[in-house]
């Protein structure tokens, strides 16, 4: 059964960050162009193709059974924690100014998001190896 909850989780949180993704991507085209420049726009669209990207991941991760449920939960949450961060924070980046603050002591996020993504990766990789 704990099994069942964690897909579950998962399956429902991918869903929701690819849903967070659509939104954000349709503000990006159609709403943002009047508030920043061209190269705000390309770095905003990298934080929601790569958004997209791990959401996708964590609705197929949901349902691989080949992996062990505790790899399964932890690449989960490098995905998820690395989504939140790297394009959380390009998100963030992007739209200060409209906000009228300051956010660029925040840039140090973006690589540290970028690192949980590639380590979910390796995780994924390594727990692939493994099946039998």
């Amino acid at each position: 059964m704990k099994e069942h909850k964690a897909n579950k989780m998962m399956l429902i949180t991918g869903a929701v960050m690819a849903l967070i993704s659509v939104l954000l991507g349709a503000f990006g085209a159609h709403g943002l162009e009047k508030l920043v420049d061209a190269k705000s726009i390309a770095s905003f669209n990298t934080g929601v193709r790569y958004q997209m990207y791990h959401a996708i991941t964590c609705l197929f991760l949901s349902n691989m059974s080949l992996l062990k449920v505790t790899a399964k939960k932890r690449i989960f949450f490098l995905f998820l924690v690395g989504m939140i961060l790297f394009s959380g924070s390009i998100y963030l980046l992007v739209i200060d100014e409209v906000l009228g603050i300051s956010l660029s002591s925040i840039g140090f996020i973006t690589p540290l998001g970028g690192l949980l993504l590639i380590f979910g990766w390796i995780l994924l990789i390594i727990n692939a190896a493994q099946i039998k």
